[in-house]
């Protein structure tokens, strides 16, 4: 696997650093995880849903929790209440526990969760502040203001 070297970018860019860690980060993906599968789909311009497989695990044993643009979602089965020790002949159903980290853009946040059929889905949209948007800057002509004036100038 080759390995890009995003150092020419730190010269000219700034803030970008978050960007190129989680860029290299990815180009790694012998250490991902892939238990247990999921799905990550756009569902509007600016709305997403990650679907994951949690079969036979239990609402109360999930965990969805966001924090700094990281959505962490975590399971760990639950002991047996009656204490009756079962014996699988065949287990193709895993409930392993586990903790699955996604990494969010900045605005995206978590709207809703929901366990439906041995699936997680949580839906995510991405609210752009106001003040972040782009907007349209009207051009002033010097006859409509007078003679165009830096800021600061005496006259």
């Amino acid at each position: 696997m080759r390995h890009v070297d995003f150092s020419p970018l730190y010269r000219s860019t700034v803030g970008f650093d978050r960007m190129f860690t989680l860029l290299d980060s990815l180009a790694q993906p012998e250490n991902t995880p892939s238990y247990p599968p999921y799905n990550i789909e756009r569902t509007a311009e600016d709305a997403y849903r990650i679907t994951m497989a949690v079969a036979g695990f239990e609402e109360d044993e999930l965990s969805v929790e966001a924090h700094r643009n990281v959505l962490t979602i975590k399971a760990a089965k639950a002991e047996d209440e009656d204490g009756e020790e079962r014996q699988f002949l065949h287990r193709g159903i895993a409930t392993r526990a586990f903790e699955r980290r996604f990494q969010l853009a900045d605005h995206v946040e978590v709207t809703a969760a929901g366990l439906k059929n041995g699936l997680l889905h949580i839906d995510l949209k991405r609210n752009v502040p106001e003040e972040m948007k782009p907007r349209r800057i009207a051009i002033a002509t010097a006859t409509e203001t007078g003679a165009p004036q830096i800021e600061g100038e005496a006259e």
